[in-house]
């Protein structure tokens, strides 16, 4: 029971410590949480959990202070600066569209020509000429001779053949 119970603290003791790592000779490094919320540009969420710029600098500080203020006293460039460090992007650039579809357009007719230029190198040096079997002349006479031996003479060929006229039934 003793040990059963040391090796459960000792397990949940490791578990609790596995987001720590040792660094070459530097002590302890927390590993990165990728739990919290990241910043993303999407459409269909307009507002994302966190700013665009997390670690503000000493002009961006200054700015988000005199964002408290009266709007009124800032000028374009600085709503415009305010608003980059929310946001990465506008509206208006993320409904941009890009040229995305010419490289998959490409990629496709790439792999379509490479096709192609493999069935006609297997066609002429792989595959040997057509069967003798495929000749109008052999498929006459094969068909000729399923007739003379009344091959399905229910409902198969034999039955449309009119043997009278030696023609076929209309």
């Amino acid at each position: 029971m003793l040990a059963s119970r040391v090796f459960s603290l000792v397990g949940r003791r490791s578990l609790s410590t596995s987001l720590c790592l040792r660094a070459h000779g530097h002590g302890v490094v927390k590993a990165e949480d990728y739990t919290l919320p990241v910043y993303v540009d999407r459409r269909d969420v307009p507002l994302p959990e966190v700013a665009f710029v997390r670690d503000l600098s000493a002009q961006q500080r200054a700015l988000k202070e005199k964002e408290k203020a009266s709007w009124s006293a800032l000028s374009v460039d600085e709503k415009v600066e305010l608003y980059r460090i929310k946001f990465n992007e506008t509206y208006a650039e993320m409904k941009k569209g890009t040229n995305e579809w010419k490289t998959i357009l490409g990629g496709v007719l790439f792999f379509l020509g490479v096709t192609g230029i493999i069935l006609i190198w297997q066609k002429n040096f792989m595959y040997g000429p057509v069967p003798h079997t495929f000749s109008d002349e052999w498929l006459s006479a094969q068909t000729k001779r399923m007739l003379d031996m009344r091959v399905n003479p229910v409902q198969g060929i034999t039955a449309q053949w009119d043997f009278d006229k030696n023609e076929w039934k209309k």
